[in-house]
This record gives C-alpha cells, sequence and structure tokens, in this order.
C-alpha cells in the first residue's frame, strides 16, 4: 500500500463527513472522486464503511438528546412513539436494501453519469422544494406521526441509486408532507443512526471473505477523517438551514453533476 492510497482515503473520509448529512449524495461524490482518482476498494466496502465514522460523529453531538430519550422511554408515550416512529421510517429501506444489495453494488455503483444526472435532477427538485411556499404542519420531531414516518421512510428508499442522497430524498419527502426545514433535516439526522448502522453491518458481512488487515489501514484512515468532518457539519447544519433553507445544496448539485458529466465526457 502506498502513501497516495492513503491520502485518497483521506480525502474520500473528509469528503464522506462533509456530504453525509445534507442533501448532495456522500456516496455520489465518493463514487465520482473515486472514479476520478482512480481509487479501488476491496468489494466497494470502503465506500460504506467508513460511514460509521459520520454515524459515530451524530452519536457524539446527540448524545445529550439520546440518553434523555432513552431515560423517558419508560414514562413517555411521546418518546416511544418517537422511537418506534424512527424504526418504522427505516424499515422501508431496510427491507429493500437486503434485497438489491447485490444490484446496488455491482450495477448502480459503477455507474458514473447516472450518479451525475441524478445529482442534477436532484438539484433541480432540492431547489424547486426551496422556492415553493410550503405551509408546514409539524415543528418537532417527536411530534412526528407514524404514518409521516413511514412516508418519509419510503422516500429515504430513493437514495439507493447513487447521486440521489439519502438526506436529500429524506428531506424533500418530509417538506412535501408538511414538515418544516429544521425539523426535516433533523429527523434525517435521527434516520440516519439505524439506516447507517444497518449498511455499515450488513456491508461488512456480505464483504467478510474479501476483506483482509491489509484493508485496515485505508478504511481506518477514511473512518477517522469521516467523524471529524461529519461533527462539524451535525453541529452547525441545523441552524443554517433554519435560516437559509436548501438552494446552496441544490447549486452545488447541480454544479457537480454538470461538471462531473462534462469531465466524464473529455476523459471517460
Amino acid at each position: 500500500m502506498d502513501n497516495q492510497t492513503l491520502v485518497d482515503a483521506l480525502m474520500l473520509g473528509l469528503l464522506e463527513g462533509l456530504t453525509e448529512f445534507i442533501p448532495v449524495s456522500s456516496t455520489g461524490h465518493i463514487l465520482l472522486a473515486g472514479h476520478f482518482l482512480g481509487f479501488e476498494s476491496t468489494g466497494k466496502a470502503f465506500e460504506i464503511l467508513i460511514q460509521l465514522g459520520a454515524i459515530l460523529a451524530i452519536l457524539t453531538v446527540y448524545a445529550g438528546r439520546l440518553l434523555t430519550i432513552a431515560a423517558d422511554l419508560p414514562s413517555s408515550p411521546r418518546a416511544r412513539r418517537f422511537v418506534i416512529g424512527v424504526l418504522v421510517a427505516f424499515l422501508p429501506a431496510a427491507v429493500i436494501g437486503v434485497a438489491a444489495h447485490g444490484f446496488i453494488k455491482t450495477v448502480l455503483f459503477e455507474t458514473p453519469k447516472l450518479i451525475c444526472v441524478m445529482l442534477l435532477l436532484g438539484g433541480v427538485v432540492l431547489l424547486w422544494i426551496d422556492r415553493i411556499q410550503l405551509k408546514p404542519k409539524y415543528h418537532d420531531v417527536m411530534d412526528f406521526p407514524l404514518s409521516l414516518c413511514l412516508k418519509i421512510g419510503l422516500f429515504q428508499c430513493l437514495a439507493m441509486i447513487p447521486g440521489t442522497s439519502r438526506s436529500g430524498s429524506t428531506i424533500v419527502g418530509a417538506l412535501l408532507m408538511g414538515t418544516d426545514k429544521r425539523s426535516a433535516a433533523e429527523f434525517s439526522f435521527f434516520l440516519a443512526m439505524p439506516t447507517m448502522a444497518g449498511a455499515f453491518a450488513y456491508d461488512l458481512f456480505k464483504n467478510r471473505d474479501v476483506l483482509s488487515a491489509a484493508d485496515l489501514p485505508v478504511i481506518g484512515v477514511g473512518f477517522v477523517a469521516a467523524f471529524v468532518a461529519a461533527v462539524i457539519v451535525v453541529r452547525y447544519l441545523l441552524d443554517y438551514v433554519s435560516r437559509h433553507g436548501y438552494a446552496l445544496f441544490a447549486w452545488w448539485r447541480m454544479i457537480v453533476g454538470a461538471v462531473g458529466l462534462a469531465a466524464l465526457f473529455i476523459w471517460g
């Protein structure tokens, strides 16, 4: 393993942490960057396994909130409904993710042009959502009804197409279903915990026979970089979207998608 591989892993880890919780598709960014860097991971596992860093980041930032919810579970119907709601939202992606795992990893992960197109289309949708005058009915994630959680979970399944964005699809779905911008982003944070942890565990299990000790330094560097970058994003994202909305991320998606398509056309 050469130093360049570790540098690439560091760059991709930072990219994962910076993009995981904003609606721009972290997987799409990492796959595109990896394509142009010539970075190849064993079983395409690196791109999933470094998400553990982002998971630990959100657990770190939300530790106090999570402990409060856990302590309230025995006595608070509101806390129990919230936890059940997150699990209900997680189920559709869990079922479809397991069923379509092979297709996603061997077909969709290998199509950079599809990623660029989805970045462009997602940017257009996000910009439209950000500009229309929606009237939110829900302002606190603790008060989301189970039916709303299920609908958001169904939207999350769109993110199995690389370039769509897990956070982007859940945020758009939540906004269309009547949440405000801040609670849409916050519910996406909470939903990320079981979704990303499940994807990590399942991908690790599926690649248990092909991963070796030689892969650990690369994954470790990516994991640490993703953790540090994600902590910064999670701490400041909610306040940003409350004040400014999602237009910046929409334009970023369209720029990256357009530049990616141009680069693929020129260099392949």
